[in-house]
């Protein structure tokens, strides 16, 4: 049997908002995965530090502050220093289609705004991180 996908999930900056991040952290769980939450005001390298720490195959960043664009690539940066950039990262916030347009292609794997099904986030969360040897199981 695989191990389970552990994903942290976690509130950058100064944002005190933490209600979505707990509901889809719960959903992540209820789906089967590890989930580690931060917590409020946490750090980019605080979250990466944890990440590594807890051998997670994904971050998952919540940001309403509208600090996004800052937030999300300061992270990425911070994980490709400590080489693990192999760390997916993926979030959800109120992100303007322009901003999350450029966060894909800094390498965010995937946005989800308001009003986000948690089945389409956890849908998305199964394919994205499906192990090998769960696609090749009899």
């Amino acid at each position: 049997m695989p191990a389970p996908v552990r994903v942290v999930v976690a509130k950058p900056g100064l944002d005190g908002h933490d209600r979505g991040a707990k509901v889809v952290a719960r959903a992540l769980r209820d789906a089967g995965m590890e989930v580690v939450y931060t917590g409020l005001h946490q750090t980019p390298q605080q979250i990466v530090d944890t990440a590594i720490q807890e051998d997670a195959d994904a971050i998952g960043l919540s940001v309403l502050s509208g600090a996004h664009n800052t937030l999300f690539a300061e992270v990425l940066r911070r994980l490709r220093a400590a080489d693990a950039a192999d760390i997916v990262v993926f979030g959800g916030g109120i992100i303007p289609d322009d901003d999350a347009a450029e966060l894909r292609k800094l390498g965010v794997a995937a946005l989800f705004g308001p009003g986000t099904s948690l089945s389409d986030i956890t849908g998305w969360a199964r394919t994205a991180f499906e192990r090998d040897d769960e696609a090749t199981a009899p």
